[in-house]
C-alpha cells in the first residue's frame, strides 16, 4: 500500500468495495426481486462510473474507439441482456487490470525518474566576503566559485581550484568505483562528493551542464518511437473500429436473418437461437477485442529497455535507436580512446645520424608544444622539462599529417609519413608497434619516435561479447600507423582494420561497409565523440563512449556510454536484443490468444469469463513479461 500513489489507493478501495457489494448481492435470494438489476447497478456504479464518464467525454470530443468505449458498450449491453453479475465482474476485473498496469508503468518509470535525482536543487555560492549563500544552480554565473561539501552533489560543471576528494559517478556511469579529483581537475554536475571539501570554479551555465544535457536526453527519448511502437499505434487506430464493426455485424446479420427466415427453414447455425444470444456473442467479441495488451505492453517494453540501460550508464536517445541496435551485424570502432587507453607514452627513440636522442625528443616536444593532441602531450611529458614557448614560432598544425614550426629559428616538422612525403624528406621505416612520429630539422631527417597506446583491459573481451550478442563483423578504423593498427587488431581479435585514415577516409570506409551489409541489418560506429562526429552521424547507429561531459558525443551519437568501458557496447547490444525479443513475444502472444478467443466467441463457444481473460488476463501477462526489460546485468569496472 505504501508504494501506491494516492490515485492507485483510491482505485484499490473502489475495487474492494465493489467486490464486497457484488458478493452481497450475489448471495441474496433473487426470487421475487423484479428490480434485481438495480441492486447490481450499485457495485457497477462504484467500480465503473469513471469508465462510463471517460467514454462519454471521448465520444463528445470525437475520440470514439478506445478501451473505455469498448468496456462501456460491453457491460451496458450485458445489463441489457440480463447478465448483471457478468457486467459487474467484467468491469471489476478490467479496473483491477488497469490498476496493475498503472502500477507496472510507474515502477518502470522509477528507473528513469531516479535519474532526476542527479540534478541538485541548490548550490553553495561563495560570495565576495567568503561567506556561502545557498542559491538555485540556474542563478550561478560562469566564473563563480561554488563549494561542494562531503555528501553533496556537484551542482554545475567546473574545475577544482582547492581541495581533493573522491567523486561517486554511479548515477551517471553505472560504475561503483569512485573517481579521485584534485586542484586542476574538471568535475561535472551530478557526481556525489564523498569525502573532502571542494571549491569549484564554474565553467558552464546550468542549462549547458552535463546533468542538464543527460536529463534532456532521457526526457525526450520517448518522442523517438521504434517501428514496432509506430506499428502498434497504427494497428490500434484501425483495429478498434474494425472489431466494433465486426461485433455489430455479428449481432445484426443473424438477428435480421432470424426475423426474415421462417423458424422451420432456419440454417443450423441459427436454429434454436434468439437475438439476445447473438447480442451476447457480440458483447463478448467486444471485450476480447480491447487492444490494451498491445497498446500498453509494447511501449512499456521499450521504456523498460531504455530504463534498464540507463542503470548501466548507457543513454539511449529513443526506442527507435534501441530497435536499430538490435539489428546490428557490423560494428566499426575508432581506435584511440575507444579500444585503447588514449594515454600515449614514448617507448623508443631512434635518432638519425648526427642527432642525439635528447635533441630528437627536444625538437619534437617543442614543435608539438601548442597542440592538445594526446601524442603531443606524451612528447612533452617524455621531454620532462618546462617548455619555453618563446623558442617556438610559426606553428602550423596540418590535419592528418602533423605539425610544422620554427624552433630556435630552425624549421622543424613532426608528424607521420604523409608529412615526410609532403616535405620531400626520405624517412626510415620501423617495425616496432606503435605510432611513429618522424622529425625533421632544417629539411634533414632527425629520426623517429615510437609512441604506444595500450589497449584497454576491457577491450580484450569486447569482441567475444559482441560475437556472443550476434555481431557478425568487427572493423577498426584509425589514423594511426599500419604497424600500430595491426598490433591492436591482432591482440583484440578484430576481423578487419584500416590504418592511416584521414577523417574523410573514415567516412568513405563506413560508406563502403554500409553498401556491403545485408538487407535489414544495421551498422554501428563506436567513437569517442570528439573527432568522430561525421562518422557517428553517417552510421545507422552512432555510439559515443567515454562521453562523460563531452558535448560533441552527446550531440552526435544516438547512444551515449557515460564512461570509457568498452564492455558496455556488448551489454547495450544484449539489452536491445532482449527488449525486441520481449516486444515480439508480447505481440504474437496477444494477437494469438485474442484471435483464438475471438473465433470461439463468434461461434458462441466462449463465455464472458474467457473474454475477460483474453483482455485483462492477456494484458496482465504481457505487462509482466515487459517488466523483464528492466532487469539488466550488473557491470563491473
Amino acid at each position: 500500500m505504501k508504494n501506491l500513489t494516492r490515485k492507485q489507493r483510491k482505485t484499490l478501495y473502489r475495487i474492494l468495495i465493489a467486490a464486497v457489494l457484488l458478493v452481497v448481492v450475489k448471495l441474496m435470494p433473487s426470487d421475487g426481486l423484479p428490480l434485481l438489476w438495480m441492486l447490481y447497478l450499485i457495485p457497477y456504479a462504484v467500480i465503473g462510473w469513471d469508465v462510463l464518464w471517460k467514454a462519454v467525454r471521448n465520444i463528445l470530443n470525437g475520440q470514439v474507439f478506445d478501451e473505455n468505449f469498448l468496456m462501456a458498450l460491453a457491460t451496458v449491453g450485458a445489463f441489457a441482456t440480463g447478465e448483471y453479475a457478468e457486467a459487474v465482474f467484467v468491469m471489476l476485473f478490467y479496473q483491477t487490470g488497469e490498476l496493475f498496469q498503472d502500477y507496472a508503468v510507474g515502477k518502470s518509470r522509477q528507473s528513469i525518474a531516479a535519474l532526476m535525482d542527479i540534478r541538485p536543487d541548490t548550490a553553495n555560492l561563495e560570495t565576495e566576503d567568503g561567506s556561502l549563500e545557498e542559491v538555485d544552480p540556474e542563478d550561478v554565473e560562469v566564473g563563480s566559485v561554488v563549494v561542494v561539501k562531503p555528501g553533496e552533489r556537484v551542482p554545475l560543471d567546473g574545475t577544482v581550484i582547492e581541495g581533493s576528494s573522491a567523486l561517486d559517478t554511479a548515477a551517471l556511469t553505472g560504475e561503483s568505483v569512485p573517481r579521485d579529483v584534485a586542484p586542476g581537475d574538471a568535475v561535472i554536475s551530478g557526481c556525489v562528493n564523498q569525502s573532502g571539501l571542494l571549491r569549484v570554479k564554474v565553467t558552464r551555465p546550468c542549462e549547458e551542464s552535463t546533468v542538464s544535457k543527460i536529463l534532456d536526453l532521457v526526457e525526450n527519448a520517448g518522442e523517438k518511437k521504434a517501428a514496432s511502437e509506430n506499428f502498434i499505434t497504427r494497428f490500434a487506430r484501425y483495429y478498434t473500429p474494425c472489431v466494433v464493426i465486426a461485433a455489430t455485424a455479428l449481432f445484426l446479420l443473424p438477428t435480421i436473418a432470424l426475423a426474415l427466415i421462417p423458424t422451420g427453414s432456419q440454417p443450423g447455425f441459427l436454429a434454436g437461437t434468439q437475438w439476445t444470444g447473438w447480442l451476447h456473442r457480440a458483447l463478448i467479441f467486444l471485450v476480447i477485442s480491447c487492444p490494451c495488451a498491445l497498446v500498453i505492453s509494447v511501449p512499456l517494453s521499450f521504456f523498460g529497455g531504455i530504463g534498464g540501460a540507463s542503470k548501466c550508464g548507457i543513454l539511449v536517445k529513443g526506442s527507435n535507436y534501441l530497435e536499430t541496435l538490435s539489428k546490428t551485424e557490423t560494428v566499426v570502432f575508432d581506435k584511440t580512446g575507444t579500444l585503447t587507453q588514449g594515454s600515449f607514452s614514448v617507448t623508443a627513440l631512434h635518432p638519425a645520424e648526427g642527432f642525439s636522442q635528447d635533441a630528437l625528443l627536444e625538437y619534437a616536444a617543442l614543435a608539438e608544444s601548442w597542440s592538445g593532441h594526446p601524442i603531443s602531450v606524451s612528447l612533452r611529458k617524455a621531454w620532462g622539462k618546462e617548455i619555453d614557448l618563446n623558442r617556438v614560432t610559426d606553428v602550423e598544425e596540418i590535419a592528418g599529417h602533423g605539425v610544422t614550426a620554427r624552433v630556435d629559428g630552425k624549421a622543424v616538422s613532426a608528424g607521420n609519413t604523409r608529412l615526410m612525403e609532403r616535405e620531400g624528406v626520405r624517412w626510415e621505416p620501423c617495425e616496432l608497434p606503435g605510432t611513429i612520429v618522424h622529425v625533421t630539422a632544417e629539411g634533414a631527417y632527425a629520426g623517429h619516435i615510437i609512441i604506444s597506446d595500450l589497449p584497454k583491459p576491457e577491450a580484450r573481451t569486447l569482441v567475444e561479447g559482441l560475437k556472443a550478442a550476434g555481431v557478425k563483423k568487427t572493423v577498426m578504423l584509425t589514423g594511426d600507423a599500419e604497424a600500430a593498427a595491426k598490433a591492436v587488431a591482432r591482440d583484440l581479435g578484430i576481423d578487419e582494420y584500416h590504418a592511416q585514415l584521414l577523417p574523410a577516409d573514415k567516412v568513405e570506409r563506413v560508406e563502403a561497409l554500409l553498401a556491403q551489409k545485408s538487407a535489414g541489418a544495421a551498422l554501428a560506429f563506436v567513437g569517442d565523440g570528439i573527432n568522430d562526429a561525421p562518422v557517428l552521424t553517417r552510421a545507422d547507429i552512432g555510439i559515443a563512449m567515454g562521453a562523460l561531459g563531452s558535448d560533441a558525443a552527446i550531440e552526435a551519437a544516438d547512444i551515449v556510454l557515460m564512461d570509457d568501458n568498452p564492455a558496455k557496447i556488448a551489454a547495450a547490444m544484449r539489452i536491445s536484443r532482449k527488449t525486441l525479443r520481449i516486444v515480439k513475444q508480447n505481440i504474437w502472444f496477444a494477437l494469438g490468444v485474442k484471435g483464438a478467443v475471438l473465433l470461439l466467441g463468434a461461434f458462441g463457444a466462449a463465455t464472458m469469463w474467457e473474454a475477460v481473460f483474453a483482455d485483462v488476463g492477456v494484458a496482465f501477462i504481457a505487462i509482466l513479461n515487459a517488466m523483464r526489460c528492466l532487469h539488466v546485468e550488473k557491470l563491473h569496472s
